[in-house]
C-alpha cells in the first residue's frame, strides 16, 4: 500500500495528475491533494503519507520550505519536485534537501511515472531492510533467551567457569550481573490457578511473570530472570550501585519481593512460592541452589508465601514433613491393602497420606518420597497380578509422567487417585472374566461330552446355577457365538465325522446325536452344509 500526496497551488495539475496517472499500475492505493505547503502538512499529520510530489513555487510555503519540514518530521517519506524553473539552483538546493526528484513543467507522464516508480522502489526496498532487520533482532534476542538460559543451567549444576570467562559470557548475552559482587536467588514457583493450566499457557506466564519482575525490581537491582533446570523460575538479583547505606539483604528484599508477588496476583490473577536466599558469593551458586531447592514448598500452609531462608526454618521443614509421611509407612501400608482387594480402605490410605501432607511444608524431595511409595505399591499389586502398567494406564510410569507429577502433590493426588480406580477396575474385571472363562469352560465339555443327549440351554444353565439367558449371554460375550448355535455345529461335526467315518445307518446317526425324527436332522445337516447327509456320503 502506497498513499501519495500531490501539492501545488494550481488546483488543475494535481487534478489532471490524478485523473490521468494510471496509479494502480504503479501500486499507489491512495491519491491525496494539496492546494499549499500548509494543508499538505495538515493532511499529513492524519494520513500515513509515503510519497509527496511537490511545486516549488507556491504562495507562503515554498516546496523547498516543505520538503525541508517533511525531512525533519517524517524522514521516511519520498519527496519530489515539480515546477516550471529550469534554474539550476532550485536543483541544487532539492539534492541537498535529498529529495528522490527534480521534475520540470509541463509533466512528461512517462517521466513522472518513472518518477514515482523509482521512489516506491526505494521505499519498499528499506522497508524490506527494515523487516529483516527486525527478524535478525527477534531471531538474536531468542538466541539470547536461549543462552542466557544454558548459562545460568550450567552455573547452577555445577560447571565450573573462571571469573573472566564468566564476565565475557555475562557482558555477551547482555546480563547485567558483576560476577565479584553478591547475589540473592530467589526460586519461584507458579501456584493457584497457574497449577491447572496446560504447558503452552505455563510458558506464556513463565514470560509475563519475569517481565513483572523486570518491571518491579529493574530499578533498584540487576535482575537475571529465567527457567531454571528443575521446572522452577530462578530469578538473581544484584544492587544497581551504591543505594545510600541501605544493606543489600534478606530485610531489604522483604517489601520489593511482597510487591512482586501483589503484581503478579492482580495482573496474571495467579499466585507465587517464592524461596529467597541470603546475599552469597557468585561462586556458591550451585550450593546455595541446592539448599534453596530442597525448601521450595510444594504444598501445606507455606505454599502461596514468600520463605526468606536460614537453617532453622530447613530444620523445621524437614521435621514437619517427617511426620506427615509416616502416614505412607503406618500399617496396613498401601501394597497390603492392594494385594488383599481392599479399595476402599486403600482410598482413605491415599488421602490420609495426602491430607497430612496438605497440613504441612512439603518440598520436592518430600513429594518425590510420596511419588515413589505409591507408585511402587501400584507396580507391585499389577505385576503380581500378571499386568503391566502401561496396559492399565497407557500413559505408565515413564519419566516425564513423574517429572511433571513431582512439581504438585495435588496433581499427583488426582492421578493416585485416578490410577486406584483403573487398578480396581481392571483387577476386579480380571475376576470376574476368569469366573465367566470357568462357565463357558464347563458349557463346552457338557456340550462335548453328551452329544448324543437332549441337551438343551436351560438344562445347561440349571447344572451351572445361572439363569439360562444370563448364560447365553455370557457365552455369546465371551466365544462370540451363540449357546445354541454351538450346541448344533457341535452336533452337526459329530454327525459329519460319523458319516465319514462309520457305517452306520442314517437314522442310527440322528439317534446317536439325540434327535428324533430323521427327516429333522436331514433338514439340519443340510442348514449346516448345504447337502443332505445321503448326498455328503455319497460324494465321500
Amino acid at each position: 500500500m502506497i498513499d501519495i500526496l500531490l501539492v501545488d497551488d494550481e488546483t488543475y495539475v494535481t487534478e489532471s495528475l490524478e485523473m490521468t496517472i494510471p496509479w494502480g499500475e504503479l501500486g499507489v492505493t491512495t491519491v491525496l491533494r494539496a492546494a499549499s505547503g500548509k494543508e499538505a502538512l495538515e493532511i499529513m499529520e492524519e494520513n500515513a503519507v509515503d510519497i509527496v510530489v511537490t511545486d516549488i513555487r507556491m504562495p507562503g510555503m515554498t516546496g523547498l520550505d516543505l520538503i525541508a519540514e517533511v525531512s525533519s518530521r517524517w524522514s521516511h517519506i519520498r519527496c519530489i519536485l515539480l515546477t516550471g524553473h529550469s534554474d539550476f539552483d532550485y536543483a541544487k538546493k532539492a539534492i541537498q534537501l535529498q529529495a528522490s526528484d527534480y521534475i520540470l513543467k509541463p509533466v512528461n507522464d512517462e517521466e513522472f511515472m518513472a518518477s514515482v516508480s523509482a521512489a516506491i522502489t526505494s521505499l519498499r526496498g528499506e522497508w524490506d531492510e527494515f523487516d529483516k532487520y527486525h527478524r535478525l533482532l527477534y531471531s538474536r534476542k531468542s538466541d539470547y533467551k536461549i543462552l542466557r538460559e544454558n548459562l545460568m543451567h550450567d552455573l547452577l549444576l555445577g560447571r565450573e567457569i573462571t571469573t573472566r570467562a564468566l564476565r565475557e559470557q555475562l557482558q555477551q548475552y547482555e546480563i547485567g550481573l558483576e560476577p565479584e559482587q553478591p547475589i540473592v536467588m530467589i526460586l519461584i514457583r507458579l501456584t493457584g490457578r497457574f497449577s491447572s493450566m496446560d504447558q503452552q499457557s505455563l510458558d506464556l506466564m513463565d514470560f509475563a511473570v519475569g517481565n513483572i519482575a523486570e518491571e518491579v525490581l529493574g530499578e533498584r537491582f540487576k535482575v537475571w530472570f529465567a527457567h531454571g533446570p528443575h521446572e522452577c523460575l530462578v530469578m538473581f538479583l544484584q544492587n544497581q550501585g551504591p543505594l545510600d547505606g541501605v544493606p543489600f539483604n534478606q530485610e531489604t528484599l522483604r517489601g520489593p519481593m511482597d510487591t512482586f508477588r501483589e503484581h503478579v496476583i492482580r495482573y496474571l490473577q495467579g499466585d507465587l512460592s517464592m524461596v529467597v536466599t541470603p546475599p552469597f558469593p557468585f561462586n556458591e551458586m550451585t550450593a546455595a541452589y541446592r539448599r534453596s531447592l530442597g525448601s521450595l514448598v510444594l504444598s501445606g500452609p507455606e505454599e502461596n508465601k514468600i520463605i526468606f531462608m536460614d537453617k532453622d526454618m530447613t530444620q523445621r521443614m524437614e521435621n514437619d514433613a517427617a511426620q506427615a509421611l509416616e502416614e505412607l509407612y503406618k500399617p496396613p501400608v498401601l501394597p497390603q491393602l492392594l494385594e488383599t482387594k481392599q479399595w476402599e480402605a486403600a482410598a482413605s490410605k491415599l488421602n490420609a497420606v495426602f491430607d497430612a501432607a496438605d497440613r504441612v511444608c512439603l518440598s520436592r524431595e518430600h513429594v518425590y518420597e510420596m511419588y515413589l511409595s505409591v507408585t511402587n505399591a501400584f507396580m507391585y499389586i499389577a505385576h503380581k497380578q500378571g499386568h503391566l502398567v502401561h496396559e492399565i494406564d497407557h500413559a505408565g510410569f515413564d519419566l516425564l509422567l513423574a517429572h511433571q507429577l513431582i512439581q504438585s502433590p495435588e496433581r499427583l493426588r488426582r492421578w493416585a487417585t485416578e490410577m486406584l480406580a483403573k487398578l480396581q477396575e481392571e483387577l476386579s474385571d480380571q475376576a470376574g472374566t476368569q469366573s465367566r472363562r470357568h462357565v463357558i469352560k464347563q458349557v463346552q465339555e457338557m456340550v462335548t461330552r453328551d452329544t448324543g443327549q437332549d441337551l438343551s440351554v436351560k438344562m445347561i444353565a440349571d447344572k451351572v446355577y445361572l439363569h439360562p439367558v444370563y448364560l447365553s449371554k455370557i457365552y455369546k460375550a465371551e466365544t462370540g457365538e451363540g449357546l445354541g448355535d454351538y450346541m448344533i455345529r457341535m452336533r452337526m461335526e459329530r454327525a459329519l465325522y460319523l458319516l465319514k467315518n462309520s457305517n452306520k445307518k442314517i437314522y442310527e446317526i440322528t439317534s446317536e446325536l439325540g434327535y428324533q425324527n430323521p427327516q429333522y436332522f436331514s433338514k439340519m445337516f443340510k442348514k449346516h452344509y448345504g447337502m443332505t447327509p445321503n448326498e455328503f456320503r455319497d460324494q465321500a
